[in-house]
């Protein structure tokens, strides 16, 4: 089986170390993204030192880093100055532990095509990851497509940036049914360059999260497409709570899906 990721739950870490093990998973932290922690030095060392002794070693793990506002590609300097802070401590962060990856976001403006905003996105995108990436060379950076309507402005920065040997793509499967279309094509356009996957399930209008298998998405077309295009990549289970968590894992199991081939 390919390496699975799902989110430790921190007020349940007897319960998802278990399901880790059962599993035979890794963990992705989704708490270094939220601005109240990364604004509590306390708060950040306290729940390092919880996961780490529940985890034992973080050198498989992946983390989030910040995404809520955060516009490294804005013309605005003082809003690229704060995305390179938020950046920077999640960057920070992940050194601390030793993780092997952390996961941004692009942060399109959903359906605004006009040339010039492209361009720049292009541009700024792929100095801010290049100079992070140079910054951190021990750890990857996978961007991760979130409200974008098509893939092309990712695959652009993901080859623009090839010789960037740590970054590459996160393709979160969900988002791109809810906020763009065919999703499995998503894969095999941007297969040279995907390095991790999100996956969950929705109702085909809004980003629900729900467990595998709860909602509308075609799993059979994941799992025929991604073993055709990237069978390598390693994937996260984007749920919360250990039930969820286990339901989607059974769900996979059960019918064969990427990565329980």
């Amino acid at each position: 089986m390919r390496e699975t990721y799902l989110i430790p739950e921190i007020n349940y870490l007897d319960e998802s170390v278990a399901l880790r093990k059962e599993y035979d998973t890794y963990w992705e932290y989704n708490d270094f993204f939220l601005p109240q922690v990364l604004d509590d030095v306390k708060l950040q060392a306290k729940l390092i030192e919880q996961y780490a002794k529940a985890a034992g070693d973080f050198a498989r793990d992946t983390l989030h880093g910040a995404f809520l506002d955060v516009t490294p590609h804005s013309n605005d300097r003082l809003i690229r100055d704060a995305a390179l802070v938020r950046a920077t401590q999640s960057m920070d962060i992940a050194a601390e532990m030793g993780v092997r990856g952390v996961i941004f976001h692009t942060n399109r403006i959903h359906g605004f095509r006009d040339p010039v905003y492209l361009e720049n996105w292009l541009a700024a995108s792929g100095q801010f990851y290049t100079e992070l990436s140079e910054q951190y060379p021990n750890t990857d950076i996978y961007l991760e497509n979130m409200f974008d309507e098509n893939w092309d402005m990712l695959a652009k920065l993901a080859e623009s940036m090839v010789d960037v040997p740590r970054f590459g793509v996160c393709l979160d499967y969900a988002h791109a049914s809810v906020f763009g279309e065919r999703p499995e094509e998503w894969i095999r356009e941007l297969k040279p360059h995907i390095r991790h996957i999100h996956i969950n399930d929705n109702d085909g209008r809004g980003d629900d999260h729900l467990a595998v298998g709860e909602g509308v998405l075609d799993w059979q077309t994941f799992r025929n497409t991604i073993e055709e295009c990237r069978p390598d990549a390693s994937l996260l289970v984007e749920v919360r709570g250990i039930e969820n968590q286990r339901k989607s894992l059974e769900y996979m199991k059960q019918h064969r899906i990427y990565p329980f081939v």
